[in-house]
């Protein structure tokens, strides 16, 4: 029987297979072979053979062809785009994690209004991005609500009257926006953990007299391990292809300050990525930049892997 219904189940599975290679596994062969084109065109679809020299150029290992358009957005790769990313990532991601994980923690314990505060919550996840981006570029411009409560006079996004904008400022603004925009997909996760806990565990604990810190970290976390570490690697990877925050933000320039570290910007690789597609003859830059931010990813999510094996509870 098990060999007759076979061919069912590849039946079933054929339209997502179908969609899958097209839509997911083409596009990421197509993007490694352009990656390693030299001098391609998009436009025309020609090349002048394969090299690596594309990889070694955006890491700056190896000097730009003179033939080349553009050369000083190439170098944007390793000099602002790769930095910014990591900046982003290791900034927002453990405490976008901590705050999610310890709001959850409340809203389990709450008896009164439990679903009203949870929808409250979620909003955000629901709201447009670039709508909420464009709050907060409002809440943090020079004449806006963060100087005026402060008394501050801080140019957080853009030059004012003859003065620079400050690339801190700047990346504190964004991390700001990111971390609330991303905390209600993590805090619904974590409830989700929360409510799926048997509540003999807690019992048990306070019969010993456990305190509640020690409750939370003996009992609550390892339980909800399998949760903080689907939470870290979504939002690792979601950290790495940050894009959209950047645009809301920033706009589509990307912002431009002029700070002790010389000229920069707030665009991260994917913006990078973007940036590159939009020339015809700047593709294969956008695509190595591609491959090389899916080999980050992925050298991330194995250690988190490796890792979870010890601290990770099923």
């Amino acid at each position: 029987m098990e060999s007759k219904n076979n061919w069912k189940a590849w039946l079933y599975l054929a339209p997502v297979i179908i969609l899958t290679a097209v839509f997911t596994f083409y596009p990421i062969i197509n993007t490694v072979g352009i990656s390693f084109l030299k001098n391609y065109n998009s436009l025309q679809h020609t090349y002048d053979g394969f090299t690596f020299d594309n990889y070694l150029e955006i890491l700056m290992i190896k000097p730009f062809r003179s033939t080349v358009v553009g050369d000083v957005f190439i170098t944007d790769f390793i000099q602002v785009a790769l930095p910014n990313t990591l900046l982003i990532t290791f900034i927002t991601v453990p405490i976008s994690i901590f705050l999610a994980l310890a709001i959850a923690i409340a809203l389990n314990s709450i008896k009164i209004l439990k679903k009203l505060f949870q929808t409250i919550f979620f909003m955000p996840y629901v709201t447009n991005a670039i709508a909420i981006g464009m709050v907060f570029s409002v809440i943090f411009d020079n004449n806006g609500i963060v100087n005026y409560i402060f008394g501050s006079d801080v140019h957080w996004l853009y030059a004012g009257s003859g003065a620079n904008p400050n690339y801190w400022a700047a990346l504190f603004a964004l991390s700001v926006y990111i971390i609330w925009h991303s905390l209600p997909y993590k805090i619904l996760i974590f409830l989700g953990g929360l409510q799926n806990i048997d509540n003999q565990y807690y019992d048990a604990a306070k019969i010993d007299g456990s305190s509640m810190m020690k409750i939370i970290r003996r009992v609550t976390i390892p339980l909800l391990s399998p949760q903080i570490l689907y939470v870290m690697i979504t939002s690792f990877i979601g950290a790495f292809k940050e894009y959209t925050s950047v645009v809301a933000i920033f706009g589509v320039g990307g912002g431009s300050f002029d700070g002790t570290t010389g000229p920069t910007s707030m665009k991260t690789v994917a913006f990078y990525i973007y940036d590159q597609m939009s020339s015809t003859t700047t593709l294969q830059y956008a695509a190595a930049a591609a491959v090389i931010l899916l080999i980050i990813i992925l050298i991330f999510t194995a250690v988190q892997k490796v890792v979870a094996k010890r601290r990770v509870h099923y």
